[in-house]
């Protein structure tokens, strides 16, 4: 992908911050949802949204799995939507656990390394649209965990998908989450995760009380703390560190038999460049793109004669067409 910010957004803190508050998403009308619920294995259940638009039978099926507290409704997956639409391919955003707006029923909720969850979810898929080739991509958490999903099943995943995508991902959790932790990303982005994580967390527990220490929660400050108390111990990982290890899609790239393809800004205030996988290390499947600009899940684009308003619809149009490059 070839990309360069407008001058008015300089850094990858205005190229994030700007995108996800002020951007124009979608170039026609904003999308229509049509949501079902998915019973899942365990008794839970899984909220999936469905773009509203008429489709040929045959064409393919784009998935996006949302990154970080993410749903339908964020900038990217409208942006997605939009490029869907336009190039008549169905499109489907799955919430995570807790992500579409009412507290699912388990004792957990999603984490980045959750490839089983993602198996399943694009299995149904699969299953429900036999005709539609199946593409997906995933964004910052939602990638990790794709891309986990094409290097823990191999060729069986080739043989689900067509090609995936992974965009402004963490592949290396411990470099993300410690970077997320400092400074200026502590004070604004880790205050906005927390601001509702921990209070799903609290009804978490009022609906299995004693499921985690309370009180650490109410005074946890950062990722690592809510890791090490909730999504570690809820998901079979012994504590932040083994979670962040275990569940990273970075060590596990070359085991990857689907074409895949990472996005990464190197200005990207959550993914330090210096933890992104170089191409030797990740095989002939796997294709990097890695531009100077473009902040986590940003990459605005001008329009206009004074270059304002801006748009986020060009990052979805690159991945979109590297993918349907595939079907």
């Amino acid at each position: 992908m070839s990309y360069r910010a407008p001058w008015w957004l300089p850094g990858g803190n205005a190229q994030t911050i700007w995108a996800a508050k002020c951007s124009r998403r979608h170039a026609g009308a904003a999308p229509r949802w049509r949501r079902d619920r998915w019973s899942t294995p365990d008794g839970d259940f899984i909220d999936v949204d469905h773009a509203v638009y008429e489709s040929r039978a045959d064409a393919p099926l784009l998935v996006l799995f949302h990154g970080l507290e993410g749903s339908s409704e964020s900038q990217y997956a409208i942006a997605f939507a939009d490029f869907a639409s336009r190039n008549g391919l169905a499109f489907a955003v799955p919430h995570f656990r807790g992500c579409s707006g009412e507290l699912n029923w388990a004792p957990r909720a999603y984490h980045s390394g959750d490839h089983q969850e993602i198996d399943w979810l694009l299995s149904r898929f699969a299953s429900l649209n036999p005709a539609r080739p199946l593409i997906a991509v995933g964004i910052s958490l939602g990638g990790n965990a794709l891309l986990r999903w094409a290097a823990e099943w191999g060729e069986a995943a080739a043989r689900r998908a067509r090609a995936v995508a992974a965009v402004c991902s963490p592949l290396d959790l411990a470099a993300g989450g410690h970077a997320i932790g400092r400074g200026f990303n502590r004070q604004v982005y880790t205050r906005m995760f927390l601001s509702t994580m921990v209070p799903k967390a609290m009804r978490k527990w009022q609906q299995f009380p004693g499921l985690f220490d309370r009180d650490a929660m109410l005074r946890a400050r950062d990722l690592y703390e809510f890791d090490n108390l909730f999504t570690a111990p809820l998901h079979g990982f012994k504590n932040t560190e083994d979670y962040w290890a275990r569940a990273s899609a970075k060590p596990l790239l070359a085991d990857i038999r689907v074409p895949a393809l990472a996005l990464n800004a190197l200005n990207d205030p959550f993914v330090p460049a210096s933890s992104l996988p170089r191409q030797t290390e990740v095989g002939h499947h796997v294709t990097l793109w890695q531009p100077a600009q473009g902040g986590h899940v940003g990459f605005p684009v001008s329009h206009g004669p004074l270059g304002l308003p801006g748009h986020v619809l060009a990052m979805p149009e690159a991945v979109g067409a590297w993918l349907l490059q595939h079907c």
